[in-house]
């Protein structure tokens, strides 16, 4: 490993506080790309990386790699150890739409839930939650029972470590004491499995796939298409998602935008 990478790991640990998880993904980006190429990443031009990473087809990985790379020479650059600075283009992908579910399409799935069983119980206060609350099905696991004051929802192990406190809605909140009241197991997680263990993502995957077809990060979406949809500011819809950015939160204004024209196609009579 070089020393200018050395002092970029340093940078991102001590200065910028990042995950580990974030650090570890640019070490192994950048330490690859060195390995590969047997030279120091600062000595390279752009030629030689693109010709490197044009082996990933994928875009969103690629662009990945490339964010890691533009954040390596930005902080080369800033730190005098390269005189010009460097900047990769991104791949450009296509906007896409994301998967959601309407609300009555939720509500009728929650209908053939068997409630006379805490287990049921759990399956049905576990997708009311999330399509409730919006969270992030690793958000949502770690929940302890104390995570939820009255009619909010403290997510205290958000993605970068950013605590956020949402308003939840009732009826997800009788479900859950519903279900805690039935199960015979105590403790701290508010989610668990029929042995009394911490629910994984795995059984909650298989929880909405049972019953939705779908996975567990689509009710996020779905609880974010409700908001849009039904005029919620969109500055306010990041700060419940939890995005650290509005360009992450902006993908849902398609929705709205694909809703109007829906709306004028079948409302309006010169259409």
């Amino acid at each position: 490993m070089s020393k200018e990478l050395e002092a970029f790991l340093e940078y991102i640990i001590v200065i910028r506080a990042l995950s580990k998880k974030s650090v570890e993904a640019y070490r192994s980006d950048l330490q690859l790309m060195e390995i590969e190429l047997n030279k120091p990443l600062i000595q390279l031009d752009s030629k030689a990386l693109l010709t490197l990473l044009a082996q990933y087809k994928n875009k969103r990985t690629l662009n990945r790699k490339l964010s890691s790379v533009n954040a390596f020479f930005d902080f080369c650059y800033k730190s005098f150890f390269k005189e010009r600075q460097t900047k990769l283009k991104f791949a450009k992908i296509p906007k896409l739409l994301p998967k959601f579910l309407s609300h009555s399409e939720i509500q009728n799935a929650l209908k053939v839930i068997d409630t006379t069983t805490w287990i049921g119980l759990r399956d049905y206060a576990l997708i009311l939650f999330l399509y409730a609350s919006g969270t992030r099905i690793s958000e949502c696991l770690a929940l302890k029972r104390e995570d939820i004051e009255g009619e909010w929802l403290r997510v205290r192990h958000a993605k970068g470590e950013k605590e956020r406190i949402v308003p939840l809605a009732k009826v997800a909140i009788t479900a859950i004491h519903t279900y805690l009241n039935a199960c015979s197991y105590e403790q701290d997680f508010i989610w668990c499995n029929y042995q009394g263990k911490k629910l994984s993502r795995i059984s909650a995957y298989k929880i909405t796939q049972k019953y939705l077809g779908i996975s567990p990060h689509v009710l996020r979406h779905s609880y974010a298409t409700a908001l849009i949809t039904g005029g919620a500011d969109l500055r306010v819809v990041q700060e419940l998602l939890g995005h650290s950015s509005l360009l992450t939160t902006q993908i849902y204004t398609h929705i709205q935008k694909q809703n109007l024209k829906e709306t004028v196609e079948a409302c309006h009579p010169m259409t």
